[in-house]
């Protein structure tokens, strides 16, 4: 490799990758609200006394409920773990069959022990979090079936 691309492939992954995500996503948030605010204006030009509160209600996302929160960490810890699994198990395969550089080994392999360490996080947090907000949880799902 290129003494340049040895310096510019970390940075552009390290710096501006990182960076440039968070850009889309805060733009992709304003460009909804501002689609939102549209909508209110629009809504207050054609009739002056509709209320703006039901309106509001209607156009703003769903708030997601405790319960769905900790479903989503659920399935992120036993994809981190699953990917744990595989990166330690790629790690050891090299090793075995032979002819891979051991710093290339030794990378695979702590990846992969990164990324079950953040999956057995994501479920200690889901198996807490569910014990811990047990009672919330049942609260929400009665508020939600009264509603319906």
């Amino acid at each position: 490799m290129d003494p340049i691309s040895e310096i510019l492939v970390p940075i552009a992954i390290c710096c501006v990758l990182p960076i440039m995500l968070v850009w889309f996503v805060i733009r992709k948030k304003m460009n909804e609200t501002n689609q939102r605010t549209q909508i209110v204006l629009a809504a207050i030009e054609k009739n002056p006394e509709m209320d703006i509160e039901e309106i509001m209600k209607k156009i703003s996302p769903k708030p997601r409920l405790l319960k769905e929160k900790l479903l989503t960490k659920l399935l992120w810890g036993c994809l981190a773990i699953l990917l744990g699994i595989g990166l330690i198990g790629t790690g050891a395969w090299m090793g075995y069959v032979g002819g891979s550089v051991p710093d290339d080994i030794y990378a695979v392999v702590c990846s992969g022990l990164i990324a079950l360490g953040v999956g057995i996080a994501f479920l200690v947090n889901y198996f807490v979090g569910k014990k811990m907000l047990a009672k919330e949880i049942e609260a929400e799902e009665k508020g939600v079936t009264e509603q319906a």
